[in-house]
């Protein structure tokens, strides 16, 4: 017997509003614990020192070298061509600063004559200020 007959079944339909939320939630949790690649950075292996470390916070200028011989000046990556072209790059990033300290962050396997370079465009450009970076023992 049919006590139902003269009405109509209701579809069922499924609520997406719920699914929505957690995935958002996925989302903004994901967004929030990702870490991004810098592609920029070259990978240095800083050589070793001992020594104290400067307190002095002097306006500077990032210039790096890995192994295999690629610049970067404050992390972007630069081609070298020659030593005034650096020299040049040097000027351009130190803008309307007077004397930066010109900071060598060089691979312990970079080559000495890359470090030379560095130090050739720093003299060419005026400045006269010049530090090298090394990992603690």
């Amino acid at each position: 017997m049919n006590f139902q007959r003269g009405r109509k079944r209701e579809e069922p339909e499924i609520n997406l509003i719920p699914m929505i939320d957690v995935l958002l939630v996925i989302l903004i949790f994901m967004m929030v614990t990702t870490t991004y690649a810098k592609f920029s950075e070259l990978q240095i292996n800083l050589p070793q020192a001992g020594g104290d470390q400067s307190t002095q916070q002097a306006k500077q200028i990032n210039v790096s070298v890995d192994a295999s011989e690629r610049y970067a000046v404050n992390d972007v990556v630069t081609v070298f061509t020659d030593v005034e072209a650096l020299a040049q790059v040097l000027t351009k990033a130190a803008g309307d600063k007077k004397d930066p300290s010109i900071v060598i962050n060089a691979d312990a396997k970079a080559t000495h004559q890359s470090v030379i370079n560095i130090m050739e465009s720093a003299r060419i450009a005026g400045f006269t200020r010049i530090t090298f970076t090394a990992s603690r023992k």
